[in-house]
């Protein structure tokens, strides 16, 4: 794109593959650290999660669409598209169906979830233009047969220990004229009213504080780790790359949620209260067993306040040409 046109999109609002043994991660992506959910333990059993990463990227599907719509605005015609720690491939099918004309190729450390992706893509219709490889990031892109068009990490740069290398490297595969496009950051996920009737005011606020915590040592965790600023644009600037932008992409369902978001809900909640164990406060761990109960009329599985609202960063730059 000219440059001309990246200083019109500048004016726009700014805004796992870590041992993959593997966002995704949601799907890709988990939602931000909010949706990790893994208690004191920082390693990630990434192949068992699969369900649940599917299920958080189709409930969050109309905030995907909207990202790679602005995407479309920029990256025209990508050749090769390259979703960087993709998981089981809910987002690395939705970037076929909105460039129709490109490849895209899902890679992961997890062998298990890839091939979920192909399934994926198969029942989609994708298949012929889908492929696949598995590997530890960044090195794994030295795989690839040619420069890609377009590289997207969608909540997997955080599992990596030095996030500033990666995105070294990940510029090191585009083509010139490619952009790179990660999705960090946002805000937390947030699914019911600050007081619940009962129990005490703010739950969710509280359990922030422990996901933050969990975050913070499962960087600290991770081989070679590098502490970093998260100053997106000035990463992406230090990987030789161009006119950087932000902006964020709120995903609003509200009450009263559908089942399918109350399935979500509901084992969210659930991953934190058996994960987090001990570290939870005993008068939260009460309310969280009372909003899991499916019985009870105040839990999420039938109260009518019940709502999904949340927002993700997404951060682009340019190779130049």
């Amino acid at each position: 794109m000219a440059h001309e046109q990246h200083e019109q999109h500048e004016q726009h609002e700014q805004q796992e593959s870590h041992r993959h043994e593997g966002h995704a991660r949601d799907g890709q992506a988990s939602e931000g650290h909010h949706g990790h959910g893994h208690g004191h333990g920082t390693e990630i059993d990434w192949a068992s999660m699969a369900p649940h990463l599917e299920a958080q990227a189709e409930l969050f599907m109309p905030l995907y669409e909207k990202a790679l719509s602005w995407l479309g605005k920029e990256v025209t015609e990508p050749g090769l598209i390259v979703d960087a720690g993709s998981g089981p491939g809910v987002v690395s099918c939705l970037f076929a169906e909105v460039f129709p004309g490109a490849r895209v190729m899902a890679v992961d450390g997890s062998g298990p979830l890839l091939e979920r992706a192909q399934a994926r893509a198969g029942r989609l219709g994708h298949g012929d233009r889908f492929g696949a490889l598995v590997g530890e990031l960044p090195g794994v892109l030295d795989e690839l047969e040619y420069p890609a068009d377009l590289i997207w990490a969608g909540r997997s740069l955080h599992h990596l220990g030095d996030q500033r290398a990666a995105l070294a490297a990940f510029a090191e595969r585009l083509a010139p004229g490619g952009t790179l496009a990660i999705m960090e950051g946002g805000l937390p996920g947030r699914f019911l009213p600050r007081d619940l009737g009962f129990g005490r005011p703010g739950l969710e606020a509280r359990l922030d504080a422990l996901e933050t915590e969990w975050f913070a040592q499962m960087r600290a965790d991770l081989p070679g780790v590098v502490e970093e600023a998260e100053d997106w644009a000035a990463l992406l600037s230090a990987a030789g790359l161009k006119h950087a932008r932000s902006r964020s992409f709120l995903l609003d369902l509200p009450a009263p949620a559908s089942d399918r978001a109350r399935a979500y809900i509901a084992d969210y909640f659930g991953r934190l209260r058996d994960n987090f164990g001990d570290t939870l406060d005993p008068g939260d761990r009460a309310v969280l067993d009372r909003l899991l109960d499916p019985q009870d009329p105040a839990g999420v599985h039938r109260r009518q306040d019940v709502f999904v609202l949340a927002a993700h960063s997404v951060h682009t730059a340019v190779k130049p040409v």
